[in-house]
């Protein structure tokens, strides 16, 4: 049952057609594609980019997207920066605080447009001011502490009893999401348990140390990894009988409890119109960042019934799509 219409992308589910070499401009603009996250998850971002570009007033014969997509793997994102430097972008869309770090150390000069749901840009010395970034970096940036407060909410509204919660994190993402869910923790009277989780090989790992800790709840914090294993980390919270909450809807879609978060595919095609405007000559250090300002709550009843949680009304009503 949905309570809105849930925000999709029309019209870009395939890539844009190659035109004739005869019939290309002169001038084709490059824009680098640089992400962390897993190489299979990467076609609908990169739909939704393709739609942004559009909508921001270039033509798909206009423009060549160059993708560097480290499949899980953070190491390679500093050198898939630096490739795409040495190939002359235009611009680069550096996508999580990884890729905006690989990519600001490899130049200075070429424009960075990014997304990121992690960090704080100021504190974490990406821009300036969110008003007026001052660099070459701009961007979406989610206000992390002031959100991850209603992750904990929508837990213990959702199971009352909990008193220990678990926390995956990725290291890469940097400390503002930890340090904003520690100090959420304290306001609520939550017991947190830190995870570090990288990659899929830390998954078992972490459930197994969940367990032994003895947590009533799971808490994932938004990176790429997580993003891209919404599925697996559904199917894992389950099985080890964790009622669990992200930022990402699709995670309660995918059979997770609750999902509650930005709708990835609009920002993404809000980034991709930034970087339109920027390639049509607006200047990067003087194009204010964007909040997230859309949210979705997900909730999954079927996953609650086999968890034995029985979701009071208040949430149900809060939710914008319920799953039966």
């Amino acid at each position: 049952m949905r309570r809105r219409e849930f925000i999709g992308l029309v019209g870009v589910a395939t890539a844009w057609p190659r035109v004739a070499t005869a019939q290309q401009p002169a001038n084709i603009r490059k824009i680098g594609f640089l992400w962390p996250g897993a190489r299979a998850f990467a076609p609908s971002p990169i739909a939704a980019v393709q739609s942004g570009l559009q909508a921001g007033g270039l033509r798909a014969e206009q423009v060549e997207i160059i993708q560097r997509i480290a499949d899980d793997n953070v190491v390679l994102v500093a050198p898939m920066a630096a490739e795409l430097v040495a190939l002359n972008v235009d611009l680069i869309l550096a996508l999580s605080p990884a890729a905006i770090r690989a990519a600001r150390a490899a130049t200075a000069n070429i424009p960075i447009v990014a997304f990121d749901l992690e960090s704080d840009p100021v504190v974490s010395g990406f821009i300036a001011s969110n008003t007026r970034p001052g660099g070459n970096v701009t961007g979406v940036f989610l206000d992390f502490p002031d959100f991850s407060k209603k992750w904990l909410e929508a837990l213990k509204e959702a199971v009352p009893k909990i008193s220990k919660v678990a926390i995956f994190w990725d290291p890469a993402t940097g400390p503002a999401q930890q340090q904003a869910i520690e100090a959420a923790g304290q306001i609520l009277n939550l017991k947190l348990v830190i995870l570090e989780v990288r990659g899929l090989a830390d998954i078992e790992t972490a459930f197994n140390s969940a367990t032994k800790e003895g947590v009533d709840a799971l808490l994932m914090l938004s990176s790429p990894f997580i993003s891209a294993n919404t599925k697996l980390l559904a199917d894992r919270a389950l099985s080890y009988r964790l009622p669990a909450i992200t930022l990402f809807p699709h995670f309660a879609r995918d059979g997770g409890l609750m999902g509650y978060g930005p709708n990835l595919l609009y920002y993404f095609r809000s980034v991709a119109i930034m970087a339109a405007n920027i390639l049509r000559g607006a200047n990067p250090a003087e194009t204010p960042i964007d909040r997230p300002a859309k949210f979705e709550f997900v909730l999954n009843l079927k996953t609650a019934a086999r968890l034995g949680v029985t979701i009071p009304p208040a949430t149900l009503l809060r939710a914008d799509e319920v799953i039966e």
